[in-house]
């Protein structure tokens, strides 16, 4: 809040540290190369993560993957910008 006792508009912006570690998760239909395809996506906006950097998981099921990358974050708007293009795919059903 700000002193006058109102929400700030930019707090939000405060809340990380640029640059920073960050993971970003996303969830999809189980399949072989959904995996590559959330790297390309994040890859658009960041270098590409080394292997250590990324992971893959099955629902119990096995029907859903997420696969989670760990990214060097540069900027709000960079973070902005991978989210935009994660949810915009339709392969993608979930980005955390």
């Amino acid at each position: 809040m700000s002193e006058s006792g109102r929400s700030d508009p930019d707090a939000s912006e405060t809340l990380f540290v640029f640059p920073c570690r960050f993971p970003i998760k996303a969830m999809g239909l189980a399949d072989a190369r959904f995996e590559a395809l959330v790297i390309e996506i994040v890859s658009r906006h960041a270098p590409r993560p080394e292997a250590a950097d990324v992971s893959a998981r099955l629902s119990s099921g096995g029907k859903w993957i997420s696969v989670t990358l760990t990214i060097q974050a540069e900027s709000r708007a960079q973070l902005d910008a991978i989210y935009c293009d994660l949810t915009a795919h339709e392969s993608i059903v979930w980005v955390i």
